[in-house]
């Protein structure tokens, strides 16, 4: 999977609290690239601790890219210079 564009998560909420209940999982047999500069954005109280990235392969995120979410790969991680993540990475 290859992300070169920006993507969005966004909740069902509306108001404060609202939308912080709903889950995403996004699961691949593949690889993960984010290339550089695009972001992973949450709207709508998307929040990044219910994001969940089930990757089989290994996961890249170029220069100045950033990831939300919780990474659960198989393999490796590699995260470039100025590249950043709101979540975690379990490898």
């Amino acid at each position: 999977v290859d992300i070169n564009a920006p993507i969005y998560f966004r909740g069902t909420g509306t108001g404060v609290g609202e939308g912080d209940s709903d889950v995403f999982i996004i699961q691949t047999t593949g690889t993960l690239l984010q290339v550089k500069n695009t972001r992973v954005e949450l709207e709508n109280g998307a929040l990044a601790k219910n994001i969940f990235w089930q990757v089989a392969g290994n996961v890249a995120v170029e220069v100045g890219a950033h990831m939300e979410g919780i990474l659960l790969v198989k393999t490796d991680v590699l995260f470039m210079t100025g590249s950043s993540i709101n979540g975690r990475v379990l490898a």
